[in-house]
């Protein structure tokens, strides 16, 4: 199973409707709206690659309003049960 978190720029005045398209297509678990650069992201939850390539630029950079996407996979998922443990993750 594969994790992407999507940052998506959009028309500022479409916001609400991009977020609500998003989150009904599949692969698409959460979607948030957000301060900074980007004004959405979403988490995929994907079972292989291909399934990134249909949701991302066949899917969410088709929606109107949509005018940026960067896409960060990730490696590995920490939880408070992994730190409670003592699982080292590079803090100090």
């Amino acid at each position: 199973m594969l994790t992407a978190f999507v940052l998506i720029a959009c028309e500022s005045r479409r916001i609400s409707e991009v977020a609500q398209a998003i989150a009904e297509l599949p692969n698409v678990a959460e979607v948030y709206s957000v301060t900074g650069e980007f004004d959405i992201i979403a988490l995929l939850r994907l079972s292989d690659y291909d399934s990134l390539d249909q949701s991302v630029p066949s899917g969410i950079a088709q929606i109107a309003g949509v005018t940026e996407t960067k896409t960060v996979l990730a490696f590995r998922r920490y939880s408070r049960r992994d730190l409670a443990a003592g699982f080292d993750i590079g803090l100090s």
